[in-house]
Order: structure tokens, then C-alpha cells, then sequence
């Protein structure tokens, strides 16, 4: 392995980069990432756009999403495809969260990032009553803020008093759909979740994602497997899994609801002091590896599963 051209590796964060392990970089190879976040954003980020393709390319990666909170990368991943984007190898897309940034629950915005090859839709993250309520009581999570001045976040529910989805909420699952695009979730709180899945499956949906269910989302296994059978996928995200001391045993009661065919692992990594995404996905393959996870099952959980909702 050797290290990108832009220099982005870490003696102090990636130190395990510059040690081979042929085995689990041979895994990644077609490994796809459903949740990247580069810069440009107001939050402090490690790197850009070409850098997280270019690190994805020194194993093998096929694709990578790029998610800001804030804004569609969409445009910004077309306007680098003639600055070498595409020389990495590496397809890169983007997406929409629906926050206040974006106009909220807003179709048009959805359909405009879709249709300019953008491949997931994040409901509500950083204005999701979930996400606001936990910030309010666990001030040093390590998310992180904004580095410029922006106006106060004012939650997003896509529940109605009533307790059935908005109206824009089933115009967005309209447009995802007729896209053949990737729903996640997003921050949405769990009962909120319950609400979204079933009709976003009515509504013809077949991509459907539930990012880091034990953060924020506050989702027992349980809950996550009901949610599996009607066709969701859960994604574990690798900023969190591998900080924990037993990465296995931390995913272990999800992983047996789900399956291995509905589990994804994706990096949710780019932020400034955490470790590049490739690095923990290398030290995720070393766990597993480690926990004697079939090879298949590895390959699927770190890049066929997310393809085929990736791929229409």
C-alpha cells in the first residue's frame, strides 16, 4: 500500500495503515461506502471529496456516497468529475439530507439532487427531534459544530399530530421511488422510524437504510429485525463500532436480528481527529477476521450488500 498523493495519513490516526495486512485489504477490494462525509461543509472536516475517492482507491473500493448535513454534494461531485474525480476509479455520489439548510421535507430539492445523479435521501439528521434532544443532554457526544454562524436548528418530525406520515414526507417517498433511489432514515427518533418504513414501503420503495441504530435512533435489535423484515437494512457505522472495545459484541444482537444479508457497514467518517474511512474499515475486517467471519459474509457486510442498493 502506499500512501495518497494528498498526504492524508495520520501517524497519530491511521498509524495501522502503514502496517500490511494483505488479507483484510484483499476483502475491501469493490468494498462500497454508503456514508462518507468530506468537505466542503461547515463542520471541520479531514478531507474533500477527491481526497476520500483517492484513499478509497488504494484498496479497491467501487464507490463511496458523500453526505453533508447541509447541503446536496451532488453538484459538487459533478463539478470535480473533470478535476480528477474520475481518474480515481472510484464512483462517487451524492445525496440530500432533508435538514433546514435544505428547506426541510422538500420534494423539490429531492428531486432536483436525484435527477442530477444523486442516490440517497437522508431524512431528517441534525434537525431531527431525535438528534436535537440528545445534544440537549450529551454536550461532549464528539459530534461535531458548525464552524460558522448559522441560525438556530428548529426540529423536523415526519409525523403528523395524528400520528401518520405528512404529506411532503409521502411526496418525497413518491420521488425516491420513482428514482429507484436510496432512502436512509436519517436521525429520525425509532418511533418515528416505525412510522416511515411500512409506508415508504407502501409507497414503493426498495432501497431503505437505518443508520446507526443504537445512536440517537435509540433502536433495540429487536425493533431493527422488524424493521429488516419488511425490507429495511441497517448500517453500522464504523466512527462508532470500532471505537468500541468489543466491535463484535457490540454489533453481535443486531447482526442476529438482521442477517448478514441486511447488514451494511459504512465509515460515517471524514471528520477532522478521527481516522480515515478506509482505516476503519481495514481495522472492522481485522476484527472479524479475527472472530473467524466467513470471508463471503465479510465481503457482503462491506461492499455487495450496499451495492445492489447503490446499483439500480
Amino acid at each position: 500500500m502506499t500512501q495518497t498523493a494528498s498526504g492524508l495519513w495520520d501517524e497519530t490516526l491511521d498509524a495501522d495503515r502503514f502496517v500490511p495486512d494483505a488479507e483484510a485489504d484483499g476483502l475491501l477490494v469493490g468494498a462500497v461506502d454508503l456514508h462518507t462525509h468530506p468537505g466542503p461543509s461547515p463542520f471541520p472536516r479531514r478531507m474533500s471529496i477527491l481526497d476520500a475517492a483517492t484513499d478509497a482507491a488504494t484498496v479497491g473500493f467501487r464507490a463511496i456516497v458523500c453526505k453533508s448535513h447541509h447541503h446536496s454534494m451532488q453538484t459538487d461531485i459533478l463539478a470535480l468529475e473533470s478535476a480528477g474525480l474520475a481518474e480515481t476509479g472510484v464512483q462517487a455520489y451524492g445525496g440530500i439530507a432533508l435538514n433546514r439548510t435544505v428547506g426541510g421535507l422538500n420534494p423539490y430539492a429531492v428531486e432536483l439532487a436525484l435527477r442530477l445523479g444523486g442516490r440517497v435521501v437522508w431524512f431528517p439528521t441534525i434537525s431531527s427531534t431525535a438528534h436535537l434532544e440528545f445534544h440537549q443532554h450529551n454536550h461532549h457526544s464528539g459530534f461535531p459544530v458548525a464552524g460558522i454562524p448559522l441560525r438556530d436548528n428548529e426540529p423536523i418530525s415526519v409525523v403528523g399530530d395524528d400520528g401518520t406520515l405528512v404529506p411532503a414526507a409521502w411526496d418525497i417517498l413518491s420521488v425516491i421511488a420513482g428514482e429507484s433511489a436510496i432512502l436512509n432514515c436519517g436521525h429520525l427518533p425509532a418511533d418515528e422510524i416505525d412510522v416511515l418504513v411500512p409506508a415508504a414501503v407502501a409507497a414503493g420503495v426498495e432501497r431503505i437504510v437505518v443508520s446507526h441504530p443504537d445512536f440517537i435512533v435509540g433502536a433495540a435489535p429487536e425493533r431493527v429485525g422488524e424493521w429488516c423484515r419488511h425490507g429495511a437494512n441497517v448500517e453500522h457505522c464504523l466512527a462508532m463500532v470500532v471505537r468500541d472495545p468489543s466491535p463484535v459484541e457490540k454489533i453481535a444482537g443486531f447482526l442476529g436480528e438482521a442477517g448478514v444479508g441486511h447488514t451494511i457497514f459504512s465509515s460515517d467518517l471524514g471528520q477532522k481527529n478521527n481516522p480515515l474511512p478506509v482505516t476503519a474499515y481495514r481495522r472492522m475486517v481485522r476484527t472479524l477476521l479475527d472472530a473467524g467471519t466467513a470471508h463471503d459474509d465479510i465481503r457482503a457486510m462491506v461492499g455487495g450488500n450496499a451495492a445492489q442498493l447503490l446499483f439500480p
